[in-house]
């Protein structure tokens, strides 16, 4: 990159499916130069670049990134790390969206000799939770527990499961069967995933939260010794959370979790009409009081550049083009890791991706 070019002027996005399209077309908006990388031809016209690449190549790969000033990566977490290597060779700037923790913690060590940002966990959870909750923490003179709670959602379920694969089922098996990182009580450890069911009103709508992995990001790193009770869970309408551990445990469907996820996704396939729940509630002292927040929102699909999205999609897509244009305007630092939970909600919010989340609660 020149030292007199912008901080981010041109980016590699690779993988462009619902969530990779929308996010080249925010970045695109945003006046970012967008290079578009997938498997597939693409067969409508976008306004930005577009080639047909295999990432798995190394080749491939290295001419891709060699070409910008920073790479996206919206592909299944497994591509991430060669991606960050790449990317980290190149002195690029790197953001992905991924939820794996081990993927997370081999770009973390990449990111202690990175010249560009190394930025995993840009999503919406981990990623635009974790700048919410940080927000509240911060208003605190001591805060004693953050709760982070997401829902993504069909807007009218069916069945028993009341629930669509909006998102990758490879990455939903994940979270519904690996560890999850906490603190309680001033302990950080692990605890299983789909366990501590607690009942959530949302504008009225009952659901049900339980824990899954991945969503904390690195909010346990950061506020350890701080903080008693930190804990991140899922939100799912009433009865999912025992039939999933039916599912995975008594029918021993987590030793084959690809298979699981054929299952899932032919049994409950994507909908149009889907909500994303965000919950985020803190509580602690201020000036000798304690006192709780809360910042409940409820997003539905919207119209961008003339086309209906799902409400799972702009806020993942839009979580990471917020930040990516924060780091292109010099808002943030410009080389070694970013944890989302340093990122400034207003700041957030104030650019032009970001303005997208600033509604009412419901």
């Amino acid at each position: 990159m020149s030292a007199d070019a912008p901080r981010i002027g041109s980016i590699a996005v690779l993988g462009l499916g619902k969530v990779g399209m929308l996010a080249a077309r925010l970045l695109h908006e945003a006046g970012i130069v967008v290079i578009g990388h997938d498997t597939r031809s693409m067969g409508a016209r976008e306004p930005f670049q577009v080639h047909v690449t295999d990432v798995s190549d190394p080749v491939a790969l290295d001419e891709a990134l060699g070409q910008v000033d920073a790479v996206l990566s919206c592909l299944p977490y497994r591509f991430n790390r060669q991606v960050a290597d790449v990317a980290h060779r190149h002195a690029i700037h790197y953001f992905d969206l991924t939820e794996d923790v081990a993927t997370t913690e081999h770009i973390r060590k990449l990111a202690v000799t990175a010249d560009a940002i190394m930025a995993p966990q840009c999503g919406l959870a981990p990623g635009f939770v974790a700048i919410v909750a940080a927000s509240q923490a911060e208003r605190f003179d001591r805060c004693r527990s953050i709760r982070m709670r997401v829902g993504a959602l069909p807007q009218n379920p069916t069945g028993l499961l009341g629930y669509a694969f909006n998102w990758s089922p490879e990455g939903v098996v994940n979270e519904y069967l690996n560890d999850c990182e906490v603190i309680e009580d001033g302990v950080r450890k692990f605890v299983s995933s789909m366990e501590w069911r607690e009942n959530i009103y949302v504008g009225g709508a009952l659901l049900e939260a339980f824990t899954t992995s991945g969503g904390l990001g690195t909010m346990c790193d950061t506020y350890a010794g701080e903080v008693e009770n930190l804990d991140y869970k899922t939100m799912r309408y009433p009865g999912h959370m025992d039939l999933m551990n039916f599912f995975f445990h008594e029918l021993l469907m987590r030793e084959r979790r690809e298979l699981a996820g054929e299952i899932l996704t032919n049994a409950k396939p994507p909908v149009d009409a889907d909500v994303v729940h965000v919950h985020v509630s803190s509580e602690g002292w201020i000036d000798g009081q304690l006192r709780r927040l809360e910042h409940v929102r409820s997003f539905f699909p919207c119209i961008i550049g003339g086309r209906e999205v799902t409400a799972i999609a702009w806020t993942t897509a839009g979580s990471v083009a917020a930040v990516i244009e924060m780091v292109r305007n010099g808002v943030l630092p410009d080389r070694g890791e970013l944890r989302q939970e340093t990122i400034p909600l207003d700041a957030f919010l104030a650019t032009t991706t970001g303005a997208r989340f600033d509604i009412p609660p419901p």
